[in-house]
């Protein structure tokens, strides 16, 4: 197959979605298949590289977001999307995390009458409250219906999201998870030199994320003065200041990839991730996959990953009591801490990259049948 991935945010710039569409073109050229990227410009024309590991990348004009300059919003129009589409000439298009720039993919695959994969990943309506502006809420969803209904199929991380979505009006949603690298992200990482130097022997409980309103870091407050613990922080983002003010006792340790991260994720006692918005929460699994237990609101995509009381715990969306309670049950039981970490780690590392790999080729595969059969009716326009 040869396949156009048009990823609405990409190298430089590492993230969930960045995260997936480079597992994905691994994939891809491991089995033979041939790719091409679509992906916003991070800086001057012809800055950034034309191909990655002899994948082409075609760049659009893209400007920073207001507030948050890491991610990009790609200009250009449905037409040039789809004059690009003509030259790649896929067999099925990949939108990943589509917004603004998959929305134009996904209008240029139907108008072309590709097949197209359109891969939900960001709860985009529901982080309106949380950059003030919840009136938007409604009006969003009502984007996400009609870019989703549009594509040949939808796929969702989480059960949450294939029922949320279902429960929007969005027509032909499958599940399809993430991978995990059970080898890079393994409990042999674990750096007892570098816990003394951050933890003094004191239990290190950690976050590990962009540092963003949408990831409710502020909740984190709640366990960062828990007796004989240390809080850490590890990511960046725009609340990064105004978090490392408020938690002036905790250690941050800015963006962190590769062998680094999975060191320091793997030196963690307890993990904790206080996002309600998760269409899946990727960090739970790396976590889960170092051998660490996991606390989590018990929301969205963790509800699938964490089985409560056996490799961590779930509290109550908004109970910050709760929270606390559940880190402070695991930091001060070593016999159950390291029995929920067994447990994490044996439930997780199974699922390979090559097996989900493998799954998004079966749905691409799909997508290309329901497209011969012809066009499907509008999806409804229900709320």
């Amino acid at each position: 197959m040869r396949v156009a991935l048009v990823a609405e945010q990409f190298l430089p710039h590492m993230n969930g979605v960045t995260h997936s569409v480079l597992r994905v073109l691994e994939h891809l050229r491991a089995r033979g298949h041939d790719a091409e990227v679509i992906a916003p410009s991070y800086g001057p024309a012809g800055s950034a590289p034309a191909d990655l590991d002899g994948v082409p990348v075609h760049r659009l004009p893209a400007l920073p977001l207001t507030g948050y300059p890491d991610v990009r919003v790609a200009g250009g129009t449905v037409a040039r999307v789809r004059r690009l589409l003509e030259r790649i000439g896929p067999d099925v298009v990949h939108a990943a995390s589509p917004f603004v720039l998959g929305r134009r993919a996904v209008v240029a695959a139907d108008q072309l009458g590709l097949p197209c994969v359109a891969v939900y990943q960001t709860d985009v309506p529901g982080y309106a409250a949380k950059y003030g502006a919840p009136f938007l809420e409604q009006l969003l969803w009502s984007r996400v219906r009609s870019m989703h209904g549009l594509a040949t199929l939808t796929l969702a991380p989480s059960t949450a999201s294939v029922r949320q979505l279902a429960e929007h009006g969005v027509p032909d949603v499958r599940l399809w998870r993430r991978g995990v690298d059970a080898v890079r992200f393994a409990p042999a990482h674990r750096d007892e030199r570098w816990r003394r130097e951050v933890g003094g022997g004191r239990r290190l409980v950690g976050y590990v994320g962009r540092i963003a309103p949408e990831k409710q870091v502020e909740d984190l407050a709640a366990v960062a003065d828990l007796p004989g613990t240390r809080l850490v922080v590890v990511g960046s983002g725009p609340e990064e200041e105004a978090l490392r003010r408020r938690l002036p006792g905790a250690h941050f340790t800015g963006f962190l990839g590769g062998a680094q991260l999975a060191r320091v994720m793997a030196s963690l006692d307890v993990f904790v991730h206080p996002g309600e918005f998760e269409t899946f929460c990727q960090t739970v699994q790396e976590a889960m996959a170092s051998g660490v237990p996991v606390v989590a609101t018990g929301r969205g995509g963790p509800v699938d990953l964490v089985d409560s009381s056996r490799t961590g715990w779930l509290y109550p969306p908004g109970d910050l009591g709760a929270l606390r309670d559940r880190v402070a049950d695991l930091t001060g039981d070593e016999a159950k801490r390291a029995a929920f970490g067994a447990a994490a780690r044996a439930a997780v590392r199974g699922r390979t990259w090559e097996a989900l790999g493998d799954e998004l080729l079966g749905h691409y595969r799909d997508a290309a049948a329901l497209r011969a059969t012809g066009p499907r009716p509008a999806p409804p326009r229900t709320a």
